[in-house]
């Protein structure tokens, strides 16, 4: 059974690694970046387009209208299943993404706390009330790793982290899970690290193009598709930025350094949770990074 997991920051170079390595091996993506779960959300996600797939099948990619607010339990089940059935036919595959809790939710035991309708709802009159900032920090107090790992501009799953701390009495983070109950003990996990003036220049020349690229107009489509209905996708990076443009509320040079600066700030907080892991095997961008993870797999 052949399991790779690549993570690691935004603009580190994960999806273009994964693909050469796919074609190496004989393996299949699973995607682990949540925005890329919907449809029509290509520019702004840097989703690989079909031709750079370059043959290599993806899975969890496309499967949802942006007007759906996904979550992770749904996200491990789906997940799980399609891992199950390739490695099942003997398929190698690689896990790739930089959301950090959706690869802990394939790999690890995860609890999913249920949900009280009257607690989601106080709590998310409050949000509405006191606003994203001070929901955030009463978060920050109640649970600090969770705030860390949570931004602020993700008000569904900050309120969803208040209502798990009252309905379980114990922080959010307490029903992460440990690394000592995985579900594939031979996966073999590998994180991509970035010299920091070098993966800021990255982020500044991406967020440019995908402006250049129409990232305004793919906004304006899927406003027409339900952008606005959802919670999730409209929170994405550059979207949320594009939506407060079309508002008026900001410029568009405005709206383009906005995203550079939530990218760079989303970035620091992808670092913070990867690092938590230490089964991750770090590699930096001077090193060989595919031959490294031939290497593992061969010795495995």
């Amino acid at each position: 059974m052949t399991l790779v997991v690549i993570g690691g920051a935004t603009a580190t170079g994960k999806s273009d690694l994964a693909i050469a390595l796919a074609m190496r091996i004989g393996a299949e993506i699973i995607n682990a970046d949540s925005m890329q779960l919907y449809r029509g959300m290509d520019i702004g996600t840097a989703k690989v387009s079909l031709e750079d797939r370059q043959g290599i099948a993806h899975h969890m990619l496309d499967l949802v209208e942006v007007s759906t607010d996904v979550n992770v339990a749904w996200y491990q089940m789906q997940a799980r299943a399609k891992i199950d059935e390739l490695l099942g036919r003997n398929i190698p595959v690689i896990v790739v993404g930089g959301t950090g809790f959706y690869i802990k939710a394939i790999l690890d035991d995860l609890n999913f706390p249920d949900t009280d309708p009257a607690v989601r709802e106080k709590i998310t009159q409050l949000a509405e009330k006191i606003g994203n900032d001070a929901i955030h920090q009463r978060l920050a107090v109640l649970d600090p790793a969770a705030a860390a790992a949570i931004p602020k501009e993700n008000v569904r799953r900050v309120i969803r982290a208040l209502e798990v701390i009252e309905i379980t009495g114990k922080p959010f983070t307490a029903n992460l899970p440990r690394e000592d109950s995985t579900r594939y003990p031979n996966a073999q996990q590998f994180g991509l690290t970035m010299e920091r003036d070098l993966l800021d220049t990255r982020v500044d020349a991406r967020v440019d193009q995908i402006f250049e690229r129409g990232l305004i107009a793919e906004v304006d489509t899927l406003i027409t598709q339900g952008l606005l209905e959802g919670k999730t996708a409209r929170a994405a990076l550059g979207y949320a930025q594009v939506l407060a443009l079309r508002a008026g509320e900001i410029s568009e040079p405005e709206a383009i350094s906005q995203t550079k600066l939530a990218t760079r700030q989303y970035i620091r907080r992808q670092e913070t949770w990867f690092r938590r892991d230490n089964r991750i095997q770090w590699l930096d961008t001077d090193s060989d990074r595919l031959g490294i993870i031939e290497k593992a797999i061969l010795n495995a």
